[in-house]
Protein backbone atom coordinates (compact mmCIF):
# COMPACT_ATOMS: atom_id res chain seq x y z
CA UNK A 1 0.00 0.00 0.00
CA UNK A 2 1.55 3.52 -0.94
CA UNK A 3 1.69 5.89 1.56
CA UNK A 4 -0.54 9.16 1.94
CA UNK A 5 0.90 11.97 0.04
CA UNK A 6 1.08 14.60 3.20
CA UNK A 7 2.27 17.03 1.15
CA UNK A 8 0.61 20.57 1.70
CA UNK A 9 -1.49 22.23 -0.86
CA UNK A 10 -0.20 24.85 -3.04
CA UNK A 11 -0.46 27.94 -1.36
CA UNK A 12 -0.83 31.41 -3.70
CA UNK A 13 0.52 35.02 -2.68
CA UNK A 14 3.56 35.84 -0.04
CA UNK A 15 2.75 32.41 1.64
CA UNK A 16 3.75 30.32 -1.25
CA UNK A 17 6.44 28.29 -2.03
CA UNK A 18 8.90 28.75 1.00
CA UNK A 19 8.05 32.28 2.00
CA UNK A 20 6.81 31.43 5.77
CA UNK A 21 10.63 30.60 6.07
CA UNK A 22 12.15 32.47 9.72
CA UNK A 23 14.11 34.43 7.15
CA UNK A 24 11.28 35.77 4.63
CA UNK A 25 9.50 36.74 7.86
CA UNK A 26 12.57 38.32 9.29
CA UNK A 27 12.41 40.54 6.23
CA UNK A 28 8.65 41.84 6.47
CA UNK A 29 9.11 42.43 10.25
CA UNK A 30 11.89 44.90 9.41
CA UNK A 31 10.59 46.57 6.50
CA UNK A 32 7.62 47.25 9.28
CA UNK A 33 10.49 48.60 11.95
CA UNK A 34 12.22 50.76 9.16
CA UNK A 35 9.72 53.94 9.48
CA UNK A 36 9.32 53.15 13.64
CA UNK A 37 13.16 53.34 13.71
CA UNK A 38 13.54 56.29 11.67
CA UNK A 39 11.23 58.50 13.85
CA UNK A 40 13.41 56.94 17.57
CA UNK A 41 15.99 58.42 15.69
CA UNK A 42 14.38 61.82 15.39
CA UNK A 43 13.28 62.00 18.38
CA UNK A 44 15.95 60.65 20.70
CA UNK A 45 19.13 62.27 18.46
CA UNK A 46 21.60 61.63 15.97
CA UNK A 47 23.68 59.42 19.14
CA UNK A 48 21.64 56.82 19.32
CA UNK A 49 22.17 55.54 15.94
CA UNK A 50 25.48 54.21 18.29
CA UNK A 51 23.24 52.45 20.45
CA UNK A 52 20.90 51.16 17.33
CA UNK A 53 24.48 49.65 15.75
CA UNK A 54 25.70 48.47 19.22
CA UNK A 55 22.72 46.07 19.60
CA UNK A 56 22.90 45.04 15.94
CA UNK A 57 26.14 44.06 16.68
CA UNK A 58 25.46 42.17 19.33
CA UNK A 59 22.48 40.46 18.33
CA UNK A 60 23.91 39.21 14.97
CA UNK A 61 27.20 37.97 16.89
CA UNK A 62 24.95 35.88 19.01
CA UNK A 63 23.13 34.37 16.71
CA UNK A 64 26.19 33.84 14.30
CA UNK A 65 27.96 31.88 17.01
CA UNK A 66 24.84 30.00 17.79
CA UNK A 67 24.49 29.14 13.77
CA UNK A 68 28.10 28.05 13.48
CA UNK A 69 27.71 25.56 16.70
CA UNK A 70 24.53 24.06 15.52
CA UNK A 71 25.14 24.05 12.18
CA UNK A 72 22.09 26.02 11.07
CA UNK A 73 21.54 28.48 8.57
CA UNK A 74 21.43 32.38 9.40
CA UNK A 75 18.12 33.55 9.92
CA UNK A 76 18.70 37.36 10.78
CA UNK A 77 15.95 37.70 13.03
CA UNK A 78 17.72 39.06 16.09
CA UNK A 79 17.97 41.92 14.04
CA UNK A 80 14.30 42.41 14.70
CA UNK A 81 15.30 42.60 18.52
CA UNK A 82 17.70 45.57 18.10
CA UNK A 83 15.26 47.46 16.22
CA UNK A 84 12.72 46.92 18.76
CA UNK A 85 15.05 47.72 21.10
CA UNK A 86 16.69 50.22 20.06
CA UNK A 87 12.73 52.23 19.26
CA UNK A 88 11.83 51.86 22.97
CA UNK A 89 14.63 52.62 24.79
CA UNK A 90 16.02 56.49 25.66
CA UNK A 91 19.41 57.88 24.27
CA UNK A 92 19.98 58.34 27.92
CA UNK A 93 20.90 54.69 28.53
CA UNK A 94 24.70 53.47 28.17
CA UNK A 95 25.86 50.60 25.64
CA UNK A 96 27.03 48.45 27.76
CA UNK A 97 23.74 48.23 29.42
CA UNK A 98 22.17 47.87 26.36
CA UNK A 99 24.49 45.44 25.34
CA UNK A 100 23.75 42.64 28.23
CA UNK A 101 20.21 43.82 28.14
CA UNK A 102 19.76 42.76 24.33
CA UNK A 103 22.12 39.49 25.07
CA UNK A 104 19.53 38.53 27.83
CA UNK A 105 17.11 38.67 25.77
CA UNK A 106 18.32 36.81 22.34
CA UNK A 107 20.04 34.21 24.00
CA UNK A 108 17.64 33.14 26.92
CA UNK A 109 14.42 33.41 25.21
CA UNK A 110 15.20 32.83 21.74
CA UNK A 111 18.57 30.91 20.87
CA UNK A 112 19.08 28.10 23.29
CA UNK A 113 15.50 26.80 22.85
CA UNK A 114 16.64 26.28 19.18
CA UNK A 115 16.13 29.75 17.50
CA UNK A 116 12.55 31.98 16.02
CA UNK A 117 9.80 29.54 16.48
CA UNK A 118 10.44 27.62 18.98
CA UNK A 119 10.43 29.59 22.16
CA UNK A 120 7.21 31.35 23.78
CA UNK A 121 8.77 34.62 24.82
CA UNK A 122 9.62 37.83 22.96
CA UNK A 123 12.55 38.47 22.79
CA UNK A 124 13.08 42.12 22.67
CA UNK A 125 10.53 42.13 25.15
CA UNK A 126 13.09 39.87 27.51
CA UNK A 127 15.68 42.51 26.80
CA UNK A 128 13.79 45.32 27.96
CA UNK A 129 12.12 43.26 31.16
CA UNK A 130 16.19 42.74 32.02
CA UNK A 131 16.97 46.34 31.30
CA UNK A 132 14.32 48.13 33.56
CA UNK A 133 14.87 45.00 36.68
CA UNK A 134 18.18 45.79 36.24
CA UNK A 135 18.75 49.20 35.84
CA UNK A 136 16.34 51.03 37.08
CA UNK A 137 17.98 54.49 35.67
CA UNK A 138 17.49 53.43 32.10
CA UNK A 139 14.50 54.72 30.87
CA UNK A 140 12.11 53.70 27.98
CA UNK A 141 10.89 56.00 25.50
CA UNK A 142 7.82 58.24 27.04
CA UNK A 143 7.21 60.77 24.40
CA UNK A 144 6.60 59.13 21.31
CA UNK A 145 4.02 60.25 19.25
CA UNK A 146 5.60 60.29 16.01
CA UNK A 147 6.61 56.51 16.63
CA UNK A 148 2.86 55.67 17.30
CA UNK A 149 2.55 57.20 13.25
CA UNK A 150 5.22 55.77 12.41
CA UNK A 151 4.23 52.58 13.25
CA UNK A 152 1.02 53.01 11.66
CA UNK A 153 2.21 51.11 7.75
CA UNK A 154 4.52 48.83 9.44
CA UNK A 155 0.88 47.63 11.36
CA UNK A 156 -1.14 47.27 8.49
CA UNK A 157 1.20 45.75 6.25
CA UNK A 158 1.84 43.03 8.83
CA UNK A 159 -1.69 42.13 9.21
CA UNK A 160 -2.19 41.81 5.24
CA UNK A 161 0.33 38.84 5.08
CA UNK A 162 -1.36 37.57 8.65
CA UNK A 163 1.71 38.58 10.88
CA UNK A 164 0.03 40.30 12.95
CA UNK A 165 -2.87 38.62 14.69
CA UNK A 166 -5.75 41.61 14.43
CA UNK A 167 -8.02 40.18 17.24
CA UNK A 168 -5.28 40.31 19.89
CA UNK A 169 -4.41 44.00 18.75
CA UNK A 170 -8.15 44.92 18.45
CA UNK A 171 -9.00 43.06 21.81
CA UNK A 172 -6.22 44.94 23.82
CA UNK A 173 -7.25 48.43 22.66
CA UNK A 174 -10.52 47.64 23.58
CA UNK A 175 -9.88 46.62 27.04
CA UNK A 176 -7.27 49.09 27.75
CA UNK A 177 -9.47 51.83 27.01
CA UNK A 178 -12.28 50.53 28.85
CA UNK A 179 -10.41 49.52 31.87
CA UNK A 180 -8.29 52.77 31.56
CA UNK A 181 -10.98 54.65 31.81
CA UNK A 182 -12.73 52.53 34.41
CA UNK A 183 -9.86 52.81 37.19
CA UNK A 184 -8.99 56.86 36.44
CA UNK A 185 -12.12 57.92 34.76
CA UNK A 186 -10.24 60.04 32.57
CA UNK A 187 -8.95 58.98 29.30
CA UNK A 188 -6.21 60.58 27.34
CA UNK A 189 -6.03 58.94 23.51
CA UNK A 190 -2.84 61.07 21.72
CA UNK A 191 -0.52 60.65 25.30
CA UNK A 192 -1.46 56.63 25.53
CA UNK A 193 -1.74 56.51 21.73
CA UNK A 194 1.94 57.48 21.39
CA UNK A 195 2.95 55.25 23.92
CA UNK A 196 0.61 51.84 23.78
CA UNK A 197 0.55 50.95 19.86
CA UNK A 198 4.27 50.19 19.35
CA UNK A 199 4.68 47.92 22.03
CA UNK A 200 1.10 46.50 21.06
CA UNK A 201 1.83 45.63 17.05
CA UNK A 202 5.92 44.49 18.34
CA UNK A 203 5.59 42.91 21.39
CA UNK A 204 2.17 41.95 22.70
CA UNK A 205 1.15 41.16 19.13
CA UNK A 206 4.09 39.25 17.89
CA UNK A 207 2.73 36.03 16.74
CA UNK A 208 5.47 33.99 18.13
CA UNK A 209 4.27 35.42 22.25
CA UNK A 210 0.64 35.70 20.96
CA UNK A 211 -2.39 32.75 21.28
CA UNK A 212 -2.92 30.35 18.26
CA UNK A 213 -6.62 30.09 18.40
CA UNK A 214 -8.49 32.56 17.52
CA UNK A 215 -10.79 32.85 20.92
CA UNK A 216 -7.34 32.93 22.66
CA UNK A 217 -6.36 35.77 20.77
CA UNK A 218 -9.30 37.50 21.88
CA UNK A 219 -8.49 36.44 25.76
CA UNK A 220 -4.85 37.27 25.35
CA UNK A 221 -5.52 40.55 24.12
CA UNK A 222 -8.46 41.29 26.73
CA UNK A 223 -5.41 39.98 29.23
CA UNK A 224 -2.73 42.20 27.66
CA UNK A 225 -4.90 45.47 28.15
CA UNK A 226 -5.86 44.69 31.66
CA UNK A 227 -2.12 43.94 32.57
CA UNK A 228 -1.13 47.22 30.96
CA UNK A 229 -4.01 49.47 32.84
CA UNK A 230 -2.92 47.46 36.30
CA UNK A 231 0.49 48.36 35.86
CA UNK A 232 -0.17 51.86 35.01
CA UNK A 233 -2.24 52.39 38.13
CA UNK A 234 -0.56 54.84 39.47
CA UNK A 235 0.04 57.30 35.91
CA UNK A 236 -3.43 59.37 36.04
CA UNK A 237 -3.49 60.19 31.97
CA UNK A 238 -1.32 57.63 30.05
CA UNK A 239 0.55 54.26 29.98
CA UNK A 240 3.85 53.87 31.41
CA UNK A 241 5.86 52.22 28.96
CA UNK A 242 7.61 49.61 31.56
CA UNK A 243 4.01 48.28 31.78
CA UNK A 244 3.77 47.51 28.11
CA UNK A 245 6.58 45.16 28.55
CA UNK A 246 5.53 43.51 31.42
CA UNK A 247 2.30 42.97 29.77
CA UNK A 248 3.49 41.38 27.23
CA UNK A 249 5.57 38.96 29.36
CA UNK A 250 2.94 37.39 31.40
CA UNK A 251 0.65 37.91 28.39
CA UNK A 252 3.27 35.85 26.28
CA UNK A 253 3.16 32.91 29.46
CA UNK A 254 -0.21 32.76 29.81
CA UNK A 255 -0.85 32.12 25.96
CA UNK A 256 -0.07 28.43 25.62
CA UNK A 257 -2.73 27.83 28.93
CA UNK A 258 -5.12 29.55 26.97
CA UNK A 259 -4.66 27.90 24.06
CA UNK A 260 -4.99 24.48 25.57
CA UNK A 261 -8.04 25.82 27.61
CA UNK A 262 -9.68 27.15 24.10
CA UNK A 263 -8.68 23.42 22.54
CA UNK A 264 -9.72 21.30 25.08
CA UNK A 265 -12.83 23.04 25.46
CA UNK A 266 -13.39 22.80 21.82
CA UNK A 267 -12.57 18.85 21.86
CA UNK A 268 -15.28 18.32 24.75
CA UNK A 269 -17.92 19.87 23.10
CA UNK A 270 -17.61 18.13 19.95
CA UNK A 271 -17.26 14.95 21.57
CA UNK A 272 -20.32 15.86 23.09
CA UNK A 273 -22.09 15.98 20.09
CA UNK A 274 -21.39 12.14 19.67
CA UNK A 275 -22.88 11.10 22.83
Amino acid sequence: MNPPNLTPPLQVGFWASQSRSPARVTLMQTLALILPVGAAVAVEGLLHLAALGVMLFVCISWEVGFALIRGRVLTGHSVTTALIVATMVSASVPLWQLGIAVSFGVVLSELVFGGRGFGFINSAAASLAFLAFSFPGANLTGDATWIAVATLPGAVLLISIGLLPWRTLLAALVSLIAGHFAMNGIFDPIGTAAVVFFGLVFLICDPLASAATNVGRWMTGILAGGLMVLFSATDQASIAPGSIVFAALLTSVFAPLIDHIVVMMNFRQRMGRHV
